[in-house]
């Protein structure tokens, strides 16, 4: 048996112990996201400041920080919700350093995804950008010779066990590697901080003890989980989240990302089920069937019966809501064979001695039934647990039963004293990774034990793809994804189908490309899978408005050949297998009216439109109006809220955020700002009506000539865009 890792109360104690073991080169791979172990890193990140002769490498993706304002105004504002939100929270030092441009010449940051837009002027950070699918991150972590992988995990009761929770993603296959490393005479070294406050996820999450070779773990220095925050949903991303609500399948499988998009999806998803009278308002507005015959062909519009399974790299907090509305109700089993039966409606979770009929008709079991059919019954919840196998018979207490099937009285006794009520042992998600909200987080602490029995935070390796894993081979993950709907977001769309969703065409990236590609790919694979790339139709940039439909783009992440169903606020385009004229046209259907005729002038240009084509009268309703309208067609004006599953900020924060924005935007320019001032320093006094939202920003009294030029600019934009 493995030794137990040696627990430290002191971090200082731990990092020693991790320079004895592997040396003076530390190349530390972290976990995406939310699994950081941030005592250890922090720890670890001083020590290499003090000590330069220490190197430090540091490999990870997307390192959280808390915001910080870009203007004194900003700041007034973020400052007070930072420290609400995250101010018993430590931050990540080298996160901030990277973020300032403070790192010491001997760490290096290497990330492979960003937080979307944070690097974009980060020279730093550019040049040392992994570009990788997220499936290949484990192979290019051990190509760049890994030696220390550190991740904040749970422990159990006992101690026996720990959760790797929200980040058994890459970990759960780096483990069994670098243990073949150390096998072959490298120093390596597994590395926990337990974190009392991170949820307990068992199933594949679970790892024992011995996984690890030093546990960091002092319970006063537990602290909360880093959250992130709702995102406004604005009238088109709900436009867009209901038109891809209309090509989930019942019975199906879901895939969907962070972000308002996807909080559309879910919300419109639940609208589908719980309020279907509302959904059927605004998809005869829209004349969904007849305008997009792709959903009709592969969606649907009513409540689900069957229900969905989740298949998801990032668990994000949408799935809880979507469990929460009877909807995330799919399960899935570690069998092909009974999961096609399941498929095929030949057995159901509902056990009876039919189930056993079936189970012998397709070669499973035998009858009488043999030991390990006995075993294997148990494990499905099919026999129960209390029941022995013994001298070829089953024994319940003091009764022997014959467990012949061909016997009447025999199957009389096993459906009354034998069988199960229900399967048990599935899955309703699979995960890689989460990260979310606050609530979320606590959502997860607090689920019963069989509904936390039901998530499975597993391998990206085994979600993202369908090659063979030791968690389940290409059969099984194709039985068990039927009917997949893979939902992602993208920045930008070329008319030929080419997606761009993770950098620009000067070279600097975005964010990344995550697992957007590999989902892409497996719909292509899978029997009636789907691609789904949302994006809305137009963007501000540089002052100006900017169609996201656009000719051509000198960068993708998606290449056209890869085209499938890609939707904005204005409808649905269905790509695949289509010609470029088709493409081309359906794409310029679904964009901004604004945009329409140059789009159809460069596609005409090109040759992949006939000259002759006129754009139709209904393609050029595609406004701003005809969404708002679109989404009253409900009938009720809460029908579409801004925030559906809650807020972290007041009333008072809302109607500040939004005179904020508003007035970022109206001064992006040198001639806006001049005239932003001029026009703020001829507003009249505050009133009382303004007085709250001074007072949060500290500005009901300025002393100083900059504080009271920023209340004027605040009162301008309160009277002018929020109140």
């Amino acid at each position: 048996m493995a030794d137990a890792p040696i627990v430290h109360p002191q971090v200082e104690a731990c990092i020693d112990a991790i320079i004895d073991r592997v040396g003076r080169e530390i190349v530390l791979g972290l976990p995406l996201g939310l699994g950081k172990p941030i005592h250890i890193v922090n720890a670890l990140y001083r020590r290499a400041q003090q000590d330069r002769e220490l190197k430090l490498h540091i490999v990870t993706a997307i390192s959280p920080l808390a915001p910080k304002g870009s203007s004194s105004l900003e700041s007034r504002f973020v400052d007070k919700f930072v420290q609400r939100t995250y101010g018993n929270i430590p931050e990540l030092a080298y996160a901030r350093d990277v973020k300032d441009g403070k790192l010491p010449p001997n760490v290096q940051v290497s990330e492979f995804f960003f937080q979307a837009g944070s690097f974009l002027n980060n020279r730093h950070q550019q040049q040392n950008y992994i570009c990788t699918n997220y499936t290949h991150a484990v192979r290019d972590l051990m190509a760049m010779d890994i030696n220390v992988v550190a991740q904040m995990v749970s422990p159990s009761e006992g101690g026996e066990a720990y959760s790797l929770s929200c980040n058994p993603d890459l970990s759960l296959d780096l483990i069994p590697l670098l243990r073949e490393r150390e096998a072959e005479g490298r120093a390596v070294a597994m590395v926990g901080e337990a974190n009392r406050q991170l949820p307990y996820l068992a199933n594949d999450a679970e790892v024992p003890d011995h996984v690890f070779d030093f546990v960091y773990d002092a319970k006063a220095n537990d602290y909360p989980l880093f959250p992130v925050p709702q995102q406004a949903v604005s009238p088109a991303d709900h436009l867009i989240g209901f038109y891809a609500s209309t090509l989930i399948r019942d019975g199906g499988t879901l895939q969907v990302g962070i972000g308002s998009l996807g909080t559309a999806v879910v919300y419109s998803t639940i609208m589908r089920h719980k309020y279907n009278e509302q959904y059927q308002q605004v998809y005869r507005h829209l004349k969904v069937d007849e305008r997009f015959s792709v959903a009709r062909d592969w969606g649907g519009d009513q409540p689900f019966v069957k229900g969905l399974y989740g298949c998801s790299e990032m668990m994000v907090d949408g799935f809880i809501q979507l469990m929460k509305a009877g909807i995330l109700t799919r399960e899935v089993y570690p069998n092909a064979e009974l999961q096609t039966l399941l498929n095929e409606g030949r057995i159901s979770v509902d056990v009876t001695i039919e189930t056993l009929d079936t189970l012998r008709e397709a070669e499973l079991i035998d009858s009488p039934l043999r030991a390990r059919d006995v075993h294997w019954l148990q494990q499905l919840g099919i026999i129960r647990d209390h029941v022995a196998f013994k001298g070829g018979r089953l024994v319940v207490e003091d009764v022997s039963l014959d467990p012949n099937l061909d016997d009447d009285s025999a199957r009389e006794g096993l459906a009354s004293a034998v069988l199960g009520d229900r399967l048990k042992g599935g899955t309703v998600l699979h995960g890689g990774f989460y990260l979310g909200p606050a609530d979320f987080y606590e959502a997860l602490r607090c689920l019963t034990p069989e509904e936390e029995a039901r998530i499975c935070m597993t391998s990206v390796n085994f979600i993202n793809h369908l090659y063979d894993h030791r968690f389940g081979d290409q059969k099984l993950k194709t039985v068990q994804r039927q009917e997949s709907r893979f939902i992602n977001s993208a920045m930008m769309c070329t008319l030929a189908g080419a997606v761009v969703s993770d950098g620009l065409d000067d070279g600097r990236v975005v964010s990344g490309v995550g697992g957007q590609y590999n989902f892409v790919a497996m719909a292509h694979e899978l029997p009636r899978a789907r691609s789904i790339l949302t994006l809305r139709s137009t963007r501000h940039s540089g002052g100006e408005l900017r169609s996201n439909i656009v000719f051509n783009y000198g960068h993708c992440t998606i290449p056209r050949h890869l085209r499938d169903i890609v939707i904005t606020e204005y409808g649905i385009a269905d790509l695949r297998g289509r010609s470029d004229k088709d493409v081309y046209l359906d794409l310029i259907r679904i964009a901004d009216s604004r945009f329409q005729p140059e789009l159809l002038k460069q596609a005409q240009k090109a040759g992949k439109v006939p000259a002759s084509f006129k754009l139709p009268a209904s393609w050029r309703l595609n406004t701003a109006e005809a969404v708002q309208e679109a989404l009253q067609s409900a009938g009720n004006t809460e029908a579409f809220p801004k925030f559906p599953f809650g807020c972290e900020f007041t009333e008072e924060e809302l109607a500040l955020l939004k005179a904020l924005n508003a007035l970022k935007s109206a001064t992006s320019s040198r001639k806006g700002k001049l005239q932003t001032l001029w026009r703020a320093l001829r507003e009249e006094p505050a009133d009382e009506v303004l007085s709250p939202y001074l007072k949060r920003m500290d500005l009901a009294a300025p002393d100083k000539w900059r504080d009271r030029i920023d209340q004027r600019l605040l009162i301008h934009a309160l009277r002018k865009h929020s109140l």
